[in-house]
Parts: structure tokens; sequence; C-alpha cells
């Protein structure tokens, strides 16, 4: 029976095919979301083999950062757009915890047991934002690299005091603006001394993450790390 599972799955997904995330091509047995086509084409940066990267050197002379990243390139126009627009519109938290997976797996090999933080915390989405989309996608993503790094997932250590709105049509300095007195650490005491990785989706101008980081820095915490899934160029 087990051999037969493969072209059972692959049949019933002859008849209700599950679509890529990325392509809206159907999806075969064993892929979970994305195809494996898309997988392969996707734009990853490698920036967490390289401690001087473009994500890292956006934070320099901004925030005490021991590590930053992203895992790949966001691109208008591209499948990396459509797989983060799907995470955040589309109601696919499935995607966030997958996405979070592939970070995880390239953060694993660049961890050393001296240097991994210890504890994950998802930037966090105002309240009344959080229940009109019904999941924060950046808790997803670090629950995803907490099923492969084995590291816990501190979603309530920092909180969104404000809802700030889009930040999308908004220049740097703007986003910045936007971002001041937005994010509060609600038991410092648990922080200080801690490693903490810092997730979030896509990072543009890195105001948000400056902001949230800035906040855990000033409750007392050792070291500060960044990742995110995708990097605006």
């Amino acid at each position: 029976m087990n051999r037969l599972k493969p072209y059972i799955s692959d049949f019933f997904h002859l008849l209700f095919p599950d679509p890529c995330l990325a392509c809206s091509k159907q999806l075969f047995y064993g892929e979970k979301l994305i195809c494996t086509s898309c997988l392969y084409d996707l734009p990853f940066t490698d920036f967490h083999v390289y401690a001087e990267n473009a994500v890292a050197k956006l934070f320099w002379g901004r925030l005490n950062c021991h590590a930053a990243m992203a895992m790949l390139y966001f691109r208008k126009g591209t499948k990396v757009q459509k797989l983060i627009h799907q995470l955040k519109y589309r109601s696919q938290p499935a995607l966030g915890f997958r996405l979070g997976v592939l970070l995880g797996e390239r953060l694993a090999p660049a961890k050393s047991s001296d240097d991994q933080p210890d504890l994950i915390i998802p930037v966090p989405l105002h309240p009344s934002k959080q229940r009109s989309r019904g999941y924060n996608q950046s808790e997803m993503i670090a629950e995803g690299i907490s099923s492969v790094l084995h590291i816990p997932v501190g979603s309530s250590q920092l909180i969104r005091q404000r809802s700030t709105g889009t930040q999308t049509k908004k220049n740097r300095y703007k986003r910045f603006e936007n971002m001041q007195a937005v994010f509060s650490v609600p038991d410092g005491a648990a922080l200080v001394g801690k490693h903490v990785l810092l997730v979030d989706d896509v990072i543009t101008t890195g105001a948000t993450l400056e902001a949230c980081g800035q906040a855990l820095l000033n409750a007392g915490l050792d070291q500060l790390s960044i990742a995110a899934i995708a990097f605006t160029e």
C-alpha cells in the first residue's frame, strides 16, 4: 500500500489539484506549497554566508546588530513578490511556515552552538490587523525557523502599541518617523543577557526592524540578530 501512496496522491491532485503558490502550476507528490521548479529558480541571496552583506550594511550606524540577513531578493513582478503577496493577503499561513523552514535550513550551518540565539521574536502586528488577517505572517515564519533550529519563539516578548498603517508608499525618513514609539517590551527582565533573532517577512528601508530592535536592546538584550525572507534591493 505504501508504494501506491505517491500514485494515489498524484491521481487525487489531478482531480483536485493544489497549485504552486509561486507559479500556479499543479503540485506533485512530495511538493509542499511551492513546486520544485520554482524552488530551484528562487533568487537566494546567500547573505547568511557573508557577515558584511547588504542587509547587515543597511543597519550600520543605525542599530547594534550581531548579524543580519535575508534569504531572497525581492523584485516587483517576480515569484518572490507573488509568494509574499500570498502570505500576507491570501490567507496562506502555512506558506509562512514553509518559507521559515527554508530560512532555518540556511541559518543552521552558519550557527555554532556558541552563536545560537536564545529566542526567536517575530515582528508583531497590531492586534486589530492580526484579527483581520487571522495570523501574523512573521510569527509563522518564526515558527518555521524554530522547527529547524529548535529555538523557542517568543511571540509575546514584543508588542505593537499602535497601528501605523501601510508603509508601502512612504520614503525612508517617513517610515522611520512613522515607527517611533510603536513597539514596547512587556517584560524586559526576561530578555536581559539574551541573544534574540528578530524575524520579519520583507526588509525595505529597515525602519520597522530598527524600531523593534532598539526596543529590544533598550530592554537589556545582550545580542540582536535579524533574519527576513526577502530584501528589496
